[in-house]
């Protein structure tokens, strides 16, 4: 192996572990338990492999009354959105600022949702880690914005 090969390598080594800690696999998160969030966008990454913003939760947050009655896009039936809605519960652990993971940015596009800047306003449907162990994570399901709703788990068509 030439000088450049092992230096390459050596970066690969030290660049791996954290790829692999940033990225969370989707069996790890607790699909019996929808987790409801509402707040502002506080930081935005408007990329692949998918959009990440951490949302600074509303301090006096709240299961709004309405919410298993929302309208949900009709390709959300294929993730049983109206069950999720309905099933929908506050976090227990009570962080000021959630990492959510949102689709694609190919998703995002292809649902027509214009990106979202810090300062945003915006409500969330989606599952944490199994007992709310470790980081204030959120892959969501569900996303509020701007009076719309949109499946992240669905393509508009």
């Amino acid at each position: 192996m030439n000088r450049r090969q092992c230096l390459v390598s050596a970066g690969l080594t030290l660049l791996l572990p954290r790829a692999a800690l940033a990225h969370h696999g989707w069996s790890s998160f607790d699909q019996n338990r929808p987790i409801w969030l509402e707040g502002k966008a506080a930081k935005v990454a408007w990329r692949n492999p998918h959009v990440e913003l951490e949302l600074a939760v509303d301090p006096d947050l709240k299961l709004p009354a309405d919410l298993a009655s929302r309208p949900l896009p009709a390709q959300s039936a294929g993730v049983d959105g109206p069950r999720l809605m309905a099933a929908a519960a506050l976090p227990t652990r009570r962080d000021r600022l959630w990492e959510l993971e949102l689709a694609p940015l190919t998703r995002m596009q292809a649902w027509k949702i214009e990106e979202i800047k810090p300062g945003t306003p915006l409500a969330v449907l989606g599952f944490t880690f199994t007992g709310e162990k470790g980081e204030a994570i959120l892959r969501v399901e569900h996303l509020f914005v701007a009076g719309k709703a949109y499946g992240l788990r669905s393509s508009p068509v």
